[in-house]
């Protein structure tokens, strides 16, 4: 693993996926082979990749941004996005295949459920990497997710490794990966399905679950080379488990910040965005990952993705006042 020595202020470096949002509200989900009536419609810029460098952009962070769009206005609509949050859109191209699209439903408790067609996100390749090898001199944070092929991802993570940055990857949506990527990812963001996915053990503890559980845990995590990991837990918070901290530090719950919730859709990239802003400006995983609770909780209470990501000083008012 690199040892993620970027200075503070560092840059962040996102390479992956970039989708336009096509968002249908409704009362609640429906059952497999049923029709509900919907209640709203709108189409917004998302992506995970979009989403997490728009978040870490809001929160002042510099980010440059490398993917792949259509010629099409849900490609201008993207681009647009992220280069009004301050990210650098250099390094997205534009490609003959249409703009990622993902289908989302959203109930009245803010829950949904999520289908993405790949469009242009699939022609990214190492090359696109290798094109942008400008962005990653100097970067402090390159983050990563698996909407895009493993090959880009694993290019992307060892081009980060190079430049001494830490890479972050956001296990999302889950995939087998490599050991080689494993072995080039500093920070392994996941939530409880997707960590008991990749430890293959469904005793992944919830947020009540105590300190020898997730001990154990975070063993198991090491001993798959990860030595850095945040379990996100929805609305029961996060746990850091971190095998590089002091030994009292090692294991740290992050309490769940609680909203009104109207639209849970990108909270986890507005956490992971959040996570790589303030680990390039030099903070702790901990610290980071308590800053990153309180952004995507905010993010949760407007409806869409990336206009409802909060701004710095939002979330540094919730964690002076402890009251959203």
């Amino acid at each position: 693993m690199s040892a993620g020595t970027g200075g503070p202020q560092g840059g962040i470096v996102v390479v992956g996926s970039l989708n336009a949002d096509l968002t249908i509200y409704t009362e609640r989900l429906p059952l497999p082979g049923e029709t509900v009536h919907g209640n709203g419609f709108a189409v917004n810029p998302g992506g995970k990749s979009a989403n997490q460098a728009v978040a870490a952009g809001r929160l002042g962070a510099d980010v440059s941004l490398v993917g792949a769009v259509g010629d099409d206005s849900n490609g201008q609509m993207l681009l647009a996005s992220a280069a009004g949050a301050g990210v650098d859109v250099r390094h997205v191209r534009s490609a003959a295949a249409g703009t990622g699209v993902a289908v989302i439903a959203v109930d009245a408790q803010g829950e949904n459920n999520i289908i993405i067609s790949a469009g242009a996100n699939g022609t990214l390749s190492p090359a696109d990497v290798a094109a942008a090898a400008e962005v990653f001199d100097g970067a402090a944070v390159v983050c990563l997710c698996l909407e895009v092929s493993i090959e880009t991802v694993l290019a992307a993570a060892q081009a980060g490794h190079d430049a001494g940055a830490t890479v972050v990857l956001n296990l999302s949506p889950y995939a087998e990966i490599p050991r080689d990527l494993a072995d080039l990812t500093d920070v392994l963001l996941v939530n409880s399905h997707e960590a008991s996915q990749f430890l293959g053990t469904a005793e992944i503890p919830g947020s009540d679950g105590d300190a020898g559980d997730w001990e154990t845990v975070r063993l198991r995590f090491a001993e798959r080379g990860l030595q850095q990991v945040i379990v996100t837990l929805g609305a029961n918070g996060s746990v850091v488990l971190d095998s590089l901290a002091d030994p009292e530090k090692q294991l740290v719950q992050i309490a769940p910040v609680k909203v009104n919730a109207v639209d849970t859709t990108g909270a986890g990239d507005a956490f992971t965005g959040a996570v790589a802003a303030r680990l390039a400006a030099g903070a702790s995983l901990a610290d980071a990952a308590a800053f990153a609770s309180i952004a995507a909780a905010l993010a949760t209470t407007s409806k869409g993705t990336q206009a409802a990501y909060p701004g710095e000083e939002d979330v540094r008012r919730v964690l002076a006042s402890g009251t959203v």
